[in-house]
């Protein structure tokens, strides 16, 4: 499923929320081997697993989605805050003109 990303690729939008994307900066089979980490935890929550969300967490803070933020030019985190609250508000209204007119 594709979600839209904001035009700085910081976060992308799901039911209108923005949610902090992976560090691009990360190599990509440093990304793959971390994300195989953070599927194999989710399925360990599923399956009460011990230690699992802390798995989780971890997985999610070595890709860049939790903890300090990726970017260095000292602009907050809107991670989990509803787009139309936050500076996105404009971009993400857009969205809804341009899918109104296809």
């Amino acid at each position: 499923m594709n979600y839209p990303i904001t035009p700085d690729g910081r976060y992308f939008v799901v039911r209108g929320r923005l949610w902090r994307t992976s560090n691009p900066a990360l190599p990509e089979t440093t990304r793959e081997q971390l994300v195989r980490e953070l599927m194999a935890a989710r399925r360990a929550v599923r399956a009460k697993e011990p230690d699992a969300r802390a798995r989780v967490d971890a997985a999610k803070r070595a890709l860049g989605e939790r903890g300090p933020v990726w970017w260095s030019d000292g602009a907050p985190d809107w991670n989990r805050h509803l787009a139309k609250n936050t500076p996105y508000a404009q971009w993400y209204a857009s969205l809804d003109s341009a899918h109104d007119r296809a």
